[in-house]
């Protein structure tokens, strides 16, 4: 397993609702950081990294106010209010509801966004070019490789014949997740079982409801609040040996099967070097939205040994990181 550096921001203490910074150094900046969910220590500190890169360090003449819903998106606006009112120079916002929220806050505020669904399509720009107004950003694809996932699934378990896909309703993308697994099911001679989550209870009945209909494995959708909930995740997937995959390598360090998505921590690091830029003076308006493009496939060997899976040399060998 990688060695992890333990990276903290201010106010990046384990606290989980909400977390507050230093005020605003005299003749500093105060930046905002905005998430729906907590961040770890090495999304948080790629973001230090990210504002590093541009001349930003914190304490030296920077602070930022890190504000986290703990899971509750509905107090996201009443945040970004906060953030607002500070007021802080620029505001970073982490997955949809947080940048939604961002927008409908401040049209002044220079606002980064780091999301994994099409912020066109979100109604946050106009176009990934001209993103217009005080908004821009990064996305990646997290919402997007599914179909992806589904396939490294059936190559890890070759005898499932039916698969469950899991999502959250209240997340803006879950149609556009369920539409894109269900072609690739029917592609590769899969059935699929849609369920729905939005709450704890929500996740505990799904795992029921999948056994009981005979699911051989998960995919798990790609949400914010299903990352806050990777350690319920993962016990229910060992309670019911359900062979699970997950949109984010946290999953699979805490125990999870497998993972297959975008490196969050470079895409966070990469909005952070727009917040500084932006704060060099460069306008919103004018920088394009980004793509994130680094993918990663981790595999957690432990766990498919308790599975009794076999994880094929050739995927191994492709695996950015192998947990043992």
């Amino acid at each position: 397993m990688k060695r992890r550096e333990f990276i903290t921001l201010l106010g990046g203490a384990a606290t989980l609702w909400p977390i507050h910074a230093a005020a605003q150094p005299p003749g500093g900046v105060l930046i905002g950081l905005l998430s729906g969910v907590q961040l770890d220590d090495r999304q948080l500190g790629a973001f230090r990294q990210g504002l590093k890169e541009v001349g930003y360090i914190e304490g030296r003449g920077i602070a930022i106010k890190y504000l986290s819903a703990g899971g509750r998106v509905d107090r996201l606006p009443a945040l970004a209010s906060e953030l607002v009112n500070d007021p802080v120079a620029v505001i970073l916002a982490i997955a949809p509801p947080a940048a939604l929220a961002a927008k409908m806050a401040t049209a002044s505020i220079p606002i980064v966004f780091a999301i994994g669904a099409d912020p066109v399509g979100l109604g946050l720009v106009s176009s990934f070019n001209r993103p217009g107004d005080n908004i821009t950003g990064v996305t990646f694809l997290t919402n997007t490789l599914g179909a992806k996932r589904l396939e490294l699934l059936r190559e890890l378990v070759p005898s499932a014949s039916a698969i469950g896909l899991l999502v959250n309703p209240t997340n803006p993308t879950s149609g556009t997740q369920i539409s894109d697994a269900q072609a690739a099911a029917a592609a590769l001679g899969l059935r699929v079982t849609v369920l729905s989550a939005s709450g704890e209870s929500d996740i505990e009945a799904a795992f029921v409801s999948f056994v009981q209909q005979r699911v051989n494995a998960v995919v798990v959708g790609a949400d914010a609040f299903f990352w806050a909930r990777r350690d319920q995740f993962v016990r229910l997937a060992a309670r019911h040996a359900m062979p699970a995959t997950y949109h984010l390598r946290e999953f699979v360090a805490a125990g999870g099967l497998m993972s297959y998505g975008t490196n969050i921590a470079d895409a966070f690091r990469l909005a952070a070097v727009y917040a500084g830029r932006i704060l060099k003076g460069e306008k919103p308006a004018d920088l394009p939205v980004m793509q994130a493009t680094k993918f990663e496939l981790v595999i957690n060997l432990k766990t498919a040994k308790a599975l009794d899976l076999r994880v094929p040399q050739t995927m191994q060998v492709a695996a950015d990181d192998v947990i043992e």
